[in-house]
């Protein structure tokens, strides 16, 4: 799985990869071991979700990934962020990137 996945960021060169891992459908040992091969592999960022999965983001998914990966790879937070607060918590779990559908609303509050 390594070798095609860092085949397929090297194949995507000069644009980022970024791979979605789903990880309301992982175990937080599955979510890590994800996340350590698509850091290995070289992805430029590990997203939490496809908003069409089991569930969305949650603090400890994100922070679960920050840890494993850490600072020279990114974390999309995606999926059920809708209010500032989330967002606000989101990026605090170690999120640098957010994916939602409700950006307007969050950043102007009228949700």
């Amino acid at each position: 799985m390594l070798d095609d996945l860092a085949a397929l960021v090297a194949a995507a060169r000069p644009a980022d990869l970024k791979v979605i891992l789903e990880t309301a459908a992982l175990s937080a040992p599955e979510q890590a071991a994800a996340a350590a091969v698509a850091a290995a592999a070289g992805v430029a960022f590990v997203k939490t979700s496809t908003g069409f999965g089991p569930g969305g983001a949650s603090m400890e998914a994100v922070s679960l990934l920050r840890a494993v990966v850490g600072p020279h790879c990114g974390v999309k937070a995606s999926g059920g962020i809708r209010t500032p607060a989330q967002a606000l918590a989101m990026v605090k779990a170690g999120a640098n990137r957010l994916g939602t559908s409700a950006s307007v609303a969050i950043v102007t509050g009228s949700f």
